[in-house]
């Protein structure tokens, strides 16, 4: 009965869903399913295919988290991608695109007129978040990278390495509201090259690879930050997210749904989104390879 019930209370907050999707399993999530209220703030989600190991690199597995977190948030209508949209619609009217995909030499927005396609969006004022490898560029696309998400890995410049950081403090920031402390193992991409000056970038979490430690603090500890765009337009990107066994941390959840409604304009509760998940479940997501 719990279970039918919880099911009747997620169809009536989703009114794009069938009650086919309400049965569909967890690592099935529905893909190019728009909402059928213009009112929702649409969220696109793009997901890239996992080629690392179980539990690694688990881009359409974290969208599928990140969807149930964000349409917990009354107004929120998430909407899922693979790889790429294949319908012209799919960005189309959306407050925010969060990508998660491979970046470097194999970056999405590499292909075709992929790039030109973002910039137009992110020119309309669209929000946008980058997780893990997107805010990995290649050299020669890292002034047009700035431009829209306020900073680049390089590289030759810049590094990258996996330990275990926990954040206890953060800045007085909508994107807090609610957060607390959370401890995670994560592949970080660090040193990064920044906007000119900094400008339009609110450095948001820091950690620093405990074998080479600085000596003060610097934006080459930064590992995720917020960028306001000159047009208005908001940016979040976050180096982590390399383990979906992350997604067990309150904190860590609540970080990044409010980071994804920050971008979307859509206004963070003072006690931060609800981002209720049984963890237990957490490996429900997966597709095992």
């Amino acid at each position: 009965m719990r279970r039918l019930l919880l099911s009747a209370l997620l169809l009536a907050a989703m009114p794009f869903a069938s009650a086919a999707d309400a049965k569909r399993p967890l690592n099935d999530p529905p893909v190019e399913q728009f909402p059928t209220d213009p009112a929702l703030a649409k969220i696109v989600f793009v997901a890239g295919s996992n080629t690392f190991k179980l539990g690694e690199h688990e881009y359409v597995a974290g969208c599928a988290v990140l969807m149930d977190l964000v349409k917990q948030t009354p107004g929120v209508a998430p909407v899922l991608a693979l790889d790429w949209p294949k319908k012209a619609e799919t960005f189309a009217g959306a407050k925010a695109i969060v990508f998660l995909l491979d970046g470097g030499d194999k970056h999405a927005f590499l292909k075709e007129n992929r790039f030109a396609e973002i910039q137009k969006l992110m020119d309309a004022g669209v929000g946008l978040v980058q997780l893990h490898q997107v805010g990995d560029y290649p050299k020669d696309f890292g002034d047009r990278a700035r431009a829209i998400g306020g900073a680049a890995w390089e590289k030759g410049y810049s590094a990258r390495a996996h330990w275990v950081h926990e954040f206890k403090e953060f800045p007085n920031h909508a994107i807090f509201n609610g957060v607390k402390s959370f401890k995670v193992d994560d592949g970080w991409l660090t040193k990064m090259r920044f906007t000119k000056e900094m400008t339009g970038i609110t450095p948001l979490l820091r950690t620093w690879n405990p074998k080479t430690p600085p000596k003060k603090e610097d934006r080459e500890d930064i590992v995720a930050w917020a960028f306001e765009r000159p047009n208005g337009g908001r940016s979040v990107t976050f180096t982590g997210a390399h383990l979906h066994a992350s997604f067990a941390e309150e904190g860590y959840r609540r970080f990044l749904t409010n980071s994804i409604l920050w971008t979307a304009k859509v206004d963070v509760p003072k006690d931060g989104a609800k981002v209720d998940l049984d963890t237990a479940k957490l490996g429900d997501y997966l597709k095992k390879k």
